[in-house]
């Protein structure tokens, strides 16, 4: 399983990724994905350097990227260790996307969500009474570029983001605006999932022009109530399995060594 989990040359973006950032999202999907639980320890660096035909360093490197993001620690005499989920940076967009990399966690998903409800509704509801005229041309250009391109292309999917940075700027509130990365992280992460296996079911624009026109109409309770439906609508729109359980019998012991 080692082999096949960490071929760091299995995949051709690999080329455009120094190698310590490809070991380090490999072992981020892992670990996102569930194969490494929580406690599970990382076997030390020569050995893993030596396994995955990879320099110490550039392994070394791999696990500092892992623990800036919460998703390891190290210490001395005990070794690297995975972390518990209440300490991973979930919004890092590193971390999101390893986490789209394959079926994610529903669980984490109803989360996100969840998330970008409270935030993004609240927020429109706010922009609708501090929006300027700028922020105003600035949503309607991203909506306009997003029924333009479409969501199926970067043109169209930067668009989305770029309307969904506006609108938390549009709240003046320096606060929400620092959550920008980490909104627009979980936005084009989903976007790009489920897009993966086949088109969007239906078109979105729609939705983000209600949330414009009640913003523009100064309508704190209609742009909180649109943004609402958006995120509801965006949420059914991302179809995901329920992980299935792995057997008592064949999960790891939770301070196994796993490379």
């Amino acid at each position: 399983m080692t082999k096949q989990l960490l071929n760091v040359r299995s995949r051709p973006t690999d080329k455009a990724l120094r190698i310590h950032g490809t070991i380090a999202r490999t072992l981020g999907v892992a670990i996102m994905s569930g194969k490494y639980k929580p406690g599970d320890l990382l076997v030390g660096e020569i050995a893993s350097s030596e396994r995955l035909a990879v320099s110490r360093t550039a392994y070394r490197e791999a696990v500092r990227i892992l623990s800036a993001k919460g998703l390891v620690e190290s210490r001395p005499k005990v070794g690297t260790k995975i972390t518990p989920r209440s300490k991973w940076q979930l919004l890092d967009p590193d971390v999101l996307a390893w986490a789209f990399e394959n079926e994610p966690d529903l669980e984490l998903l109803e989360s996100l969500f969840e998330l970008r409800n409270i935030v993004e509704s609240a927020a429109a509801g706010i922009a609708a009474t501090r929006r300027t005229y700028d922020d105003l041309d600035s949503m309607r250009d991203a909506i306009e570029r997003m029924a333009h391109y479409t969501l199926a292309t970067e043109e169209g999917r930067q668009a989305d983001q770029d309307f969904h940075a506006t609108l938390l700027a549009a709240t003046a509130n320096p606060y929400i605006v620092s959550l920008t990365t980490g909104v627009n992280a979980a936005v084009i992460t989903t976007t790009i999932f489920k897009q993966r296996e086949r088109p969007l079911p239906r078109d979105p624009v729609p939705d983000h022009l209600r949330v414009f026109q009640a913003i523009a109409d100064r309508d704190a309770v209609r742009a909180q109530h649109e943004m609402t439906t958006l995120i509801r609508l965006a949420r059914q729109d991302t179809p995901v399995r329920q992980r299935s359980k792995p057997e008592r019998a064949m999960r790891q012991p939770k301070r196994s060594r796993v490379a």
